[in-house]
């Protein structure tokens, strides 16, 4: 059962999405920030994420500087398996921003990995999961980052 957010746990989220810090006890300097102890960040947030309302906790990275390559994934899937395909993808590490959209083309990602073969492989996979009926790779020409971030009052 999904409980509503508290106030602590709408100010413990707004901090998470640009302030982390970065230290060897950031969830105790998030308590500090909050008031309460790190123990008690730590319970809320695997609370948060059981809850679905936080996915993942990561940080961001110039993936190209890395060795990495990306590119934006377009899936069109069968409706009734959507909710499985969205879980398959998810599992693969270097698939981020999974997303479903209108469309034929109703499902979207992006994937990161260290190399073509790599790419090709995750790729084959996810083409042949059942309820995939196709796929676009759509590679950037150009990098644009947008910060996101969702206030909660």
């Amino acid at each position: 059962m999904t409980t509503a957010l508290t106030d602590f746990d709408k100010r413990l989220l707004n901090l998470l999405q640009g302030n982390l810090p970065v230290c060897p006890r950031p969830f105790a300097r998030l308590g500090e920030q909050l008031g309460t102890s790190e123990e008690y960040v730590l319970e809320r947030l695997t609370q948060l994420k059981r809850e679905g309302y936080l996915r993942r906790i990561g940080t961001f990275f110039n993936s190209e500087r890395l060795g990495y390559r990306g590119t934006l994934i377009a899936l069109e899937v069968d409706e009734a398996l959507l909710p499985d395909v969205a879980r398959a993808v998810n599992r693969y590490a270097g698939a981020t921003h999974n997303y479903e959209r209108e469309g034929q083309y109703n499902l979207w990602f992006t994937l990161l990995t260290p190399n073509p073969a790599a790419e090709e492989r995750i790729l084959a996979e996810v083409g042949a999961l059942p309820g995939v009926k196709g796929a676009m790779s759509l590679k950037a020409n150009r990098r644009y980052k947008i910060n996101v971030q969702f206030k909660l009052a």
